[in-house]
């Protein structure tokens, strides 16, 4: 039976990579700090271990690798010091799948996705285009997040090792820290039949499954190497897409109003309300032999699954309140545009 360690197997993507392989019958090794976080329903499975370990800690990497892995799936390397702590452990596996992100990626004039003035890149983005000089600095601030990944990914790929780095987008799925669909699922729950979307609602910002992260890493497994690939849902949808699916998914219908690119910002605004959109190139990723879980409609289901449980459990309140989603869930701004709207088409 094949063995996969998951470095950081109780977060969004180490879930859905483990329940993944859980299914094609590999042994799965999750390392976390508390087997509280592994989702009851993952812990019940056969052939899945939970490792109490500290990522930060080389003593508690050489226990979890053992005898040896066919595959390491890290998904808390953030900085370079990170990925020299994990390279004795790589060196211990057929193959190894470090998830880095789009964010390291620049236009010509030097400015990414963290930048004040918002970047515009070519469409779609392809791993050989440019991204941020690695460095250190704060792995947490606008301009450290990227720099430090690029790091990572440099000195992973230089190591000689077979270590693919997948470069993911927006992230979806059950169990996320930061579950963005919220902005539209709270609105349908909460009755709301109205919704503004600015520019149109043709903003796109590559969406990212970890359903389709999980598939991405058994195809790199299958074809140990050393490479980048960006990992994306096979349609990047816009803005409107993602709030038709959501909306779809759970019987809800909303009448849109699709704000003009003269509008001002704050009405209509979303997570991935940019203009042109990101949009990532999957060729590379298909040419290894990559075979989706399913479009951004047919995997976000499971999130929203998951969102409406905590939801009814009392559990999303966290989300109201966390600074990121206010102005997202702002309905007095949507409000306000809305009445205006009505006003202009009277009078008109």
């Amino acid at each position: 039976m094949a063995r996969a360690l998951i470095l950081g197997g109780t977060g969004v993507i180490g879930r859905a990579v483990a329940a993944h392989l859980l299914s094609r019958g590999w042994q799965v090794d999750v390392t976390g700090r508390d087997a509280a976080h592994v989702p009851a329903d993952l812990a019940e499975r056969a052939g899945l271990s939970f490792l109490a370990s500290d990522r930060t800690d080389a003593a508690d990497l050489r226990r979890a690798i053992g005898g040896g892995a066919d595959l390491v799936v890290d998904c808390l390397c953030f900085t370079e010091d990170d990925a020299r702590l994990v390279l004795p452990v790589l060196a211990e596996a057929d193959a190894a799948v470090m998830l880095s992100t789009k964010a390291v990626y620049v236009d010509e004039f030097g400015r990414h996705a963290n930048s004040p003035v918002p970047p515009v890149f070519p469409v779609p983005i392809r791993e050989t285009d440019p991204t941020v000089a690695p460095g250190r600095g704060d792995p947490r601030g606008r301009d450290g997040y990227g720099a430090n990944k690029v790091a990572a990914e440099n000195l992973l790929l230089d190591s000689g090792l077979p270590v693919t780095v997948l470069r993911a987008g927006k992230v979806h799925g059950p169990g996320a820290a930061r579950p963005r669909e919220w902005v539209f699922l709270k609105r349908a729950l909460d009755g709301r039949e109205q919704l503004v979307l600015a520019r149109e609602g043709r903003g796109g910002d590559h969406t990212t499954a970890a359903a389709n992260i999980a598939t991405l890493a058994e195809a790199a497994a299958a074809r140990p190497g050393t490479r980048i690939l960006n990992a994306g849902d096979p349609d990047a949808p816009t803005g409107l897409d993602i709030a038709r699916a959501v909306a779809a998914h759970v019987g809800h219908r909303f009448e849109f109003e699709l704000a003009d690119d003269g509008a001002a910002p704050q009405f209509g605004a979303h997570p991935w309300n940019v203009v042109p959109p990101v949009v990532l190139d999957l060729s590379a990723a298909r040419e290894l032999g990559w075979q989706p879980a399913g479009t951004f409609a047919e995997t976000v289901g499971a999130e929203l699954d998951w969102l409406r449980e905590q939801h009814e459990q009392g559990l999303t309140a966290a989300f109201d309140d966390d600074p990121y989603f206010v102005p997202f869930l702002d309905y007095r701004v949507e409000d306000a545009y809305l009445l205006l709207r009505s006003l202009e088409k009277r009078n008109a």
